[in-house]
């Protein structure tokens, strides 16, 4: 049976990671401690968001200390945060180095590589992190991954809720119904699409979803159109029932953040519609007018990570999810955060769900404001998770503290741009020009 980490990245999960994690080196919403030699304040920097300072942090350790592994590999996690490549091989290699079978360092180290479309490279690393999926299906890869066609496509959503809902086309063929998520990896397909499409898998596992057996299949898309923007040879998975059928039938498929990272992606809620241009300086510029700047950070190969507050908590890490279901809710808190800030809950309305195939149970709250940049929302209907961590260790989490996540139904009444090259995320009011 395969892993919750590993279902995570097959994003047939919903919601935030329900797993058991350690409390954070710092209080939540205190200061990073005093600096100490042994590299604790800069573990401590990490936790906090504080990811530029840690890493310098970090290179103090090692001027002192050459051979801490620790050190090396989370100074190369931070430079993977921001796509910073360069930094993140470094570090990443120089903590393989050190620890050649250390899983977490080639976990991450391939991670970097399918983020430059080196799936060869990533190869060997998911094989040494434990991760023989991973590894079957970016050997089978062959040739450049994700080529880009087109300068821009826009693609208009069939519905809202309680998903988004775009056409595409697989293969060339008729429009299909597929959904999105950032908090999902890879394209992923129904097994009767995959079968449309004449897709074979290059490798299959068994696994259990939510209580049932289902078969997981990788395969190479030749085509994937989208409102005139086509990707081309793209890696694919798609699941079925120990029969063959369909594991659900909402939609034909749902695209993940690692199409979306190839593309200067803006999710124009207020227009209803995805705008996917071509990642140029130019069209970078053009999404930054009028809209506000934030820092983005991408984490565990999928999750997309920016600066937000919560009921006057302050700038603090907060998830980032766009598309998926997360019924009405605007936002999603630990339930130690919601305690914290003393926002009003009403635990006389518990709902019982699930999150990462975990039941678990959540309550209605309703913070005075939860903002992103200049996007503010007051007293609006969010949720409270008693059995979520504020920090989930690697590899269930990223590691570092969150204070929760926006969801779909903040980012309404604005469009947003997630910028993969400068790492920046841009939000703005009204539909996107």
């Amino acid at each position: 049976m395969a892993s919750d980490r590993e279902w995570d990245r097959r994003s047939l999960l919903r919601g935030a990671a329900v797993a058991a994690g350690a409390a954070a080196a710092t209080p939540l919403l205190g200061k990073p401690g005093m600096a100490h030699a042994d590299g604790s304040d800069a573990d401590a920097l990490f936790k906090a968001g504080k990811f530029e300072q840690a890493g310098r942090a970090y290179e103090e350790v090692l001027k002192k200390d050459p051979t801490n592994l620790r050190a090396a590999r989370r100074r190369g996690y931070v430079g993977l945060l921001a796509n910073k490549f360069p930094d993140a091989e470094k570090y990443l290699t120089m903590a393989l180095e050190l620890a050649p079978d250390d899983k977490e360092t080639n976990g991450l180290l391939g991670d970097c590589y399918i983020r430059q479309d080196k799936l060869s490279l990533s190869v060997p690393r998911w094989r040494a992190a434990g991760e023989k999926g991973y590894a079957e299906w970016f050997a089978a890869v062959r040739g450049e991954p994700y080529q880009v066609h087109g300068d821009i496509g826009r693609v208009p959503w069939q519905q809202m809720d309680p998903v988004p809902l775009v056409e595409a086309s697989v293969n060339g063929g008729p429009p299909k119904r597929f959904t999105f998520y950032t908090g999902a990896p890879n394209l992923q397909l129904t097994a009767s699409v995959a079968e449309e499409a004449g897709l074979s898998p290059v490798y299959k596992e068994k696994t259990d979803f939510e209580g049932v057996t289902i078969w997981v299949y990788y395969g190479v898309l030749d085509s994937f159109d989208l409102g005139g923007i086509e990707l081309r040879n793209v890696p694919v998975g798609w699941s079925s029932t120990e029969s063959g059928g369909d594991v659900g039938t909402d939609s034909d498929g749902m695209i993940g953040t690692w199409v979306f990272y190839h593309l200067l992606t803006t999710f124009d809620y207020a227009g209803r519609s995805l705008i996917l241009r071509r990642p140029t300086p130019e069209a970078s510029r053009k999404v930054q007018a009028g809209a506000k700047r934030l820092p983005m950070w991408l984490s565990r190969d999928h999750d997309v990570s920016s600066i937000g507050s919560i009921a006057g908590s302050g700038p603090r890490v907060m998830g980032v999810n766009f598309g998926g279901s997360s019924g009405a809710t605007a936002a999603g808190m630990p339930g130690e955060v919601a305690e914290r800030l003393d926002v009003r809950t009403d635990r006389d309305r518990p709902f019982e769900t699930f999150a990462h195939s975990h039941a678990t149970t959540t309550y209605p709250c309703y913070p005075e404001e939860i903002r992103l940049g200049d996007a503010v929302a007051k007293e609006v209907f969010c949720e409270s998770d008693p059995n979520m961590p504020v920090n989930v260790p690697w590899p269930y989490g990223p590691g570092f503290d969150s204070i929760g996540h926006f969801a779909h139904c903040f980012f309404k009444p604005f469009n947003i741009t997630l910028d993969f090259t400068a790492m920046n995320l841009y939000i703005a009011r009204g539909k996107a020009k």
